[in-house]
């Protein structure tokens, strides 16, 4: 005597939604870009899930918290398409891009302090007249005038103009930008990275915002770093099925 074997529980777009808080809409977009596997239908043309996309979506929003919508679609992308390599290469990429991000942070800390030191013992002479020219400024720095072009095209640098001859005005801000751009450039940093540290302490207000705000950067990394281990987990879970 034979008997059927067990069919698998079915799920509804709406309970795969529920435990994540998503709409049973987004949950069809999902499937639609293949960020979870195709889902069979009923005769009436409904969608019937499994436990399978619950372990799928589950693996997806990891990936999400980690990596990013973008990068966690492609991984998933890769997954379904057989492209085990390319979600690995995805992964790998974005653990390349946590290490040079702690790298960085490690470099502007050293950078700051730097800079806060040579403030508290007067390296630099706090009576002596700040460069206000373009030449001035290269002379202090031991550069010249064309590299320091090249950094305000890179965005790194934003002197104002004078209004009646068109030159460059270098204040103390521009100087500090400089200083720092100087410190993590001879540390091998690309312009377009030194750009975004300098763009950050606009933002803070100065280095000593900056300082202050280095222990909520450093524990971002380490959130990003931890949600990376627990997508790890989830998707070698649902590659195992």
């Amino acid at each position: 005597m034979s008997s059927n074997p067990p069919q698998k529980p079915t799920l509804r777009p709406a309970d795969l939604a529920r435990e994540h808080g998503l709409s049973a809409q987004a949950v069809r977009n999902y499937e639609q870009d293949g960020f979870l596997p195709p889902a069979e239908r009923t005769p009436a043309g409904y969608r019937i899930y499994t436990e399978l996309h619950a372990v799928a979506l589950r693996t997806f929003l990891a990936l999400v918290r980690a990596y990013g919508h973008r990068t966690a679609g492609a991984i998933m992308n890769a997954v379904h398409d057989d492209r085990t390599d390319d979600a690995l290469t995805a992964v790998h990429g974005g653990h390349a891009q946590l290490l040079r991000d702690r790298e960085t942070l490690g470099a502007v800390r050293t950078a700051v302090d730097h800079l806060t030191a040579c403030a508290a013992t007067g390296e630099h002479d706090p009576d002596a007249p700040l460069p206000r020219t373009i030449g001035e400024l290269a002379h202090r720095l031991r550069l010249t005038p064309a590299t320091l072009r090249t950094w305000e095209a890179a965005g790194i640098l934003c002197p104002a103009r004078d209004p009646a001859t068109g030159y460059r005005v270098f204040d103390a801000t521009d100087v500090r930008d400089a200083d720092l751009a100087h410190l993590l450039r001879r540390g091998g940093y690309r312009l377009q990275d030194i750009a975004t540290v300098v763009e950050q302490i606009r933002t803070a207000g100065g280095t000593s915002a900056l300082a202050a705000a280095l222990a909520g950067w450093q524990q971002r990394l380490t959130d990003r770093g931890l949600a990376m281990l627990n997508a790890a987990a989830h998707l070698n879970n649902y590659l195992a099925r």
